[in-house]
């Protein structure tokens, strides 16, 4: 029964722990940033594009080496 007594004890200590910290957190502005959030979608992540027009320029000019090479051998042929 004493087991009882002491988790009580350690919980509630705890409890004002973060309790506190909460406190503490909210005065010195943690959460007054409250338009930030809401707009950050809108902003795009500049290494996913830059990443996207690497891999369509290489894309792109595979497409045109392989054409130049077909061209190539069509008008050997010829």
């Amino acid at each position: 029964m004493n087991i009882f007594y002491l988790l009580i004890g350690v919980s509630l200590f705890a409890a004002l722990i973060f309790l506190g910290a909460f406190i503490w957190a909210v005065k010195t502005g943690q959460f007054s940033d409250n338009k930030t959030p809401s707009i950050r979608i809108l902003f795009d992540d500049d290494s996913v594009v830059n990443e996207e027009t690497d891999k369509n320029k290489k894309s792109n000019e595979i497409k045109r080496n392989l054409w130049k090479i077909k061209n190539s051998f069509t008008t050997i042929k010829l």
